[in-house]
């Protein structure tokens, strides 16, 4: 079984030599992402840069100039440096275009899960204050008043299929922009992540934070010259946008873009296609269809998979029908990228590799000792990718770095022999269901509010497609009779489809230890199968 050929890593050494010189060729002292990735855009600005299914091809010079209207038109409305943008669209190149606008414009881009619902966005949009949100038009009704509400300035809309207000508004704009100049350490993106006690937090990632991890990953996982990535993520997170886009940007690769992952469109892509990074389920799901085979891989050279535990049956199953191995990695939304396996070497399942260059990886217990090999302990990170902090929270930025600057994680890791990374549990009780986290104290707040509910404990089983999935033990009020359907329901009009427990067990009472603790381990037990 193979991880990369020797030719192909080969080829790989002589195009690092060269993206470091180009790398020097085309340094400008600014250090705003954009003008980063630009310096690395191929000469022919007239190639295809993005290509979709259903015929529509951008090249190089495309992206320049719809990104140019963009940034021109956040600078027609009084959008100065720094301001926030929110973004809650669907999918497509002109989302990506706008993205790459705000950080030309050098405001701070928030990219919002399609999922949320209106009490998500309510809250995302009251804490970060942005200047200007951008959803999609069926959205529009019930975005616009919460946006209003909050003062914000502008609302447009932007559709999957280059409908809305933005791009009428962007049209009569110059197509030529100069790109703001913004410092390292400068703020780019804000990450909102699940809160454990409820409250939704946001991961501030500088332009530093993100254009280190790119050039890190485009060394560690052999980006070579031809690569084309097939892109089927969600562009509103880490994974899909940070490193994915990234990553096929600062390698001026081409990406075939997927609107939504569908495992018949990526099999019938893939002998086209060189890269294509997914979340386990994703495998799983391409694994369930009898078209896989080594025959549609022979041309790819990578296969990534991170945002949630891969299942060791999957990466076994995986190797022998495509005759590859999976490249697993570790990462969070305050870290972008930590630790991958290696591109050419040992890719060990049930690991997530080694620390990524540049990046400082210990793991502690209780007492602050290091841990020997095989011991269990929490994972602290310290490294140009780390993020600022929490947006508005310095007390919670405070309490999760170290005194000597590593962030403490939250992940319980170990290292092995080999100096591999382990990841064996979460003491944030954090689920990761299909690649997406979900923190159970922000359900349980949720269910607590419901009519007859007296309390509840949310908890993650272990499941085939999705690593994960979320699942509630409710005690109903007493002398109310309560029915697990008809709450599933009421969830789904609450908060994200992901988030929604796919059980609901009602029960008497919690178990609980001496000290009135909810034990969750005897729940995860009892309904384990």
């Amino acid at each position: 079984m193979r991880n990369s050929s020797p030719a192909k890593c080969v080829r790989r050494a002589r195009f690092e030599h060269y993206c470091e010189r180009q790398d020097m060729k085309t340094k400008t002292g600014n250090d705003n992402l954009f003008a980063v990735l630009e310096g690395r855009f191929p000469r022919s600005l007239d190639t295809c840069c993005l290509e979709t299914p259903e015929g529509l091809n951008y090249t190089w010079r495309d992206l320049l100039r719809a990104s140019a209207r963009l940034a021109n038109l956040t600078k027609a409305l009084g959008l100065r440096p720094g301001a926030r943008v929110a973004v809650q669209v669907e999918k497509s190149p002109e989302a990506l275009m706008l993205y790459l606008a705000s950080l030309r414009a050098g405001l701070i881009f928030l990219p919002l899960n399609t999922a949320y619902q209106a009490g998500e966005i309510d809250y995302f949009i009251g804490d970060a204050k942005p200047e200007l949100v951008v959803c999609s038009p069926e959205r529009l009704s019930w975005v616009e008043p919460i946006a209003r509400r909050h003062g914000v300035r502008h609302v447009h809309t932007l559709g999957a299929n280059r409908d809305g207000t933005l791009l009428a508004a962007g049209a009569p704009h110059a197509d030529e922009f100069r790109t703001v100049s913004r410092r390292p350490d400068d703020l780019a993106a804000i990450l909102y992540t699940s809160g454990t006690t409820g409250r939704s937090k946001g991961a501030m990632l500088s332009h530093g934070n993100l254009a280190s991890n790119a050039r890190t990953l485009q060394r560690y996982w052999g980006w070579c010259r031809g690569d084309v990535l097939l892109h089927a993520l969600p562009i509103f997170h880490v994974h899909g946008l940070f490193v994915a886009v990234h990553g096929a940007l600062y390698n001026a690769s081409k990406m075939i873009w997927l609107a939504r992952f569908d495992p018949a469109a990526v099999i019938g892509q893939l002998p086209r296609a060189t890269v294509f990074m997914g979340v386990p389920t994703m495998y799983v799901r391409l694994l369930d269809e009898p078209g896989f085979d080594r025959q549609c891989c022979a041309g790819m050279r990578l296969f990534i998979s991170g945002s949630a535990p891969l299942r060791t049956e999957t990466f076994e199953e995986f190797e022998r029908r495509a005759g590859m191995r999976i490249l697993e990695r570790y990462g969070m939304s305050e870290t972008i990228m930590l630790t991958s396996n290696p591109c050419a070497g040992e890719r060990i399942a049930g690991t997530v590799g080694k620390p990524l260059p540049g990046v400082e990886l210990r793991i502690v217990d209780d007492s602050g000792t290091a841990c020997g090999f095989g011991e269990n302990g929490v994972i602290q990170v310290r490294g140009p990718n780390v993020f600022r902090g929490y947006w508005r929270m310095p007390a919670k930025t405070r309490s999760e770095f170290t005194a000597d600057g590593f962030f403490r994680t939250g992940d319980v890791g170990q290292f092995d022999a080999n100096g591999y990374v382990r990841i064996v549990g979460r003491n944030r009780d954090l689920i990761i269901t299909g690649g997406y986290n979900v923190y159970p104290k922000e359900i349980e707040t949720i269910i607590d509010e419901l009519p007859g509910v007296l309390e509840s404990a949310v908890i993650g089983l272990s499941d085939r497609d999705f690593g994960e999935a979320v699942a509630a033990v409710v005690v109903p009020r007493t002398g109310v009779t309560l029915d697990a359907q008809a709450l599933i329901a009421s969830l789904r009009s609450r908060i994200a489809g992901y988030k929604v427990p796919r059980r609901i067990f009602i029960v008497p009472e919690l178990p609980r230890n001496a000290m009135g603790k909810v034990q969750k381990n005897i729940l995860r037990d009892s309904y384990a199968q």
